[in-house]
């Protein structure tokens, strides 16, 4: 499972919106790895920002 599909899986898991320090504490993941793939879904379109810096997948 790649960093961006544990990253989804765990704002899904969540349901609210998370920040970066929850979804590291929540998948185990480095903070870079993160904030890695947290950029590249922001730029596919996959996760929303509903307020300052949380974020949950698209509807």
């Amino acid at each position: 499972m790649s960093a961006e599909e544990k990253v989804l899986e765990a704002m899904r898991n969540a349901g609210q919106p998370l920040g970066a320090g929850k979804i590291v504490e929540l998948t185990g993941l480095d903070k870079k790895e993160v904030d890695k793939a947290m950029k590249s879904l922001k730029e596919s379109g996959s996760i929303v920002s509903p307020k300052r810096c949380m974020w949950e997948p698209a509807k």
